[in-house]
């Protein structure tokens, strides 16, 4: 089953990182934020993907054109013109970068993976969050829902205390950083038949967030697998800052890949 990850936008929200490189390839602890999307997927035995280019895409290009000398120990030997690879560090992935246009929104690029993609099964994500999601048991609940797309539905930590406040002014009660309570949101991590494409009706404009999820919900053809586990966005230099600390400090839940003996 393909992979597509959206890895085309600007993601003003963290320009301290983005005047220069894409936002998915802001780093965590030395890879990209792509990287460890990859990974985690990897994970799972799925190595096939297709990148959904915009912004700066020549930097993603770049990077997956130069993996495997970027990560492998090498000796050049400049007199003789030689290259020695001494120890190879490379991945068993298959990556199609697609360039869909610096300006084009979310619902745009999947379309323009259209082809790309056949009349196969895929999956869908977002290049800037983590998530320890178990893939396996995500397809397997799309399978039963028999939905044309099931969405990885997320419960997000408080990030700021919350008060209540009566009519008089006076505080009732006041909660310190709860977590999300009954709040879900949309995580990312889809599983998608190809019939999400006749939902995908206004060209480069559609913004799969809206009208086409919408109208998939309107329709009951949109389905949510609820994820109990860890998962974050990286929107701002805070995210990147946090999820770097766990990463440094060996304890990221969503590098699963670490843990194997």
């Amino acid at each position: 089953m393909k992979v597509l990850i959206l890895a085309g936008g600007q993601g003003t929200r963290i320009s301290e990182e983005t005047n220069t490189i894409p936002k998915p390839m802001v780093e965590i602890g030395g890879r990209p934020i792509l990287w460890h999307i990859m990974k985690t997927y990897s994970y799972w035995g799925f190595n096939n993907f297709i990148i959904l280019t915009g912004y700066k895409s020549h930097i993603i290009k770049d990077f997956f054109i130069n993996y495997y000398t970027r990560y492998s120990d090498i000796t050049v030997d400049m007199e003789n013109n030689a290259v020695e690879i001494h120890k190879n560090r490379t991945e068993p992935w298959k990556v199609t970068m697609l360039y869909t246009g610096p300006d084009t929104m979310t619902g745009g690029r999947l379309l323009k993976a259209k082809s790309s993609i056949g009349n196969d099964r895929f999956m869908l994500t977002y290049g800037d969050g983590v998530s320890d999601v178990n893939i396996p048991e995500l397809i397997k609940y799309h399978e039963n829902s028999k939905k044309l797309v099931t969405m990885t539905a997320v419960n997000p930590s408080g990030r700021f205390g919350s008060i209540k406040i009566n009519d008089k002014g006076y505080v009732e009660s006041f909660k310190e950083k709860q977590d999300g309570n009954d709040t879900w949101i949309n995580g990312g991590f889809f599983v998608m038949e190809t019939g999400i494409f006749d939902y995908l009706t206004e060209g480069n404009a559609t913004i799969l967030e809206r009208k086409p999820l919408e109208s998939l919900a309107q329709a009951n053809q949109l389905d949510a697998y609820k994820h109990h586990g860890f998962w974050r966005a990286m929107d701002t230099l805070r995210d990147k800052n946090e999820l770097t600390d766990m990463w440094t400090n060996g304890t990221a839940p969503w590098a699963l890949w670490l843990n194997i003996a």
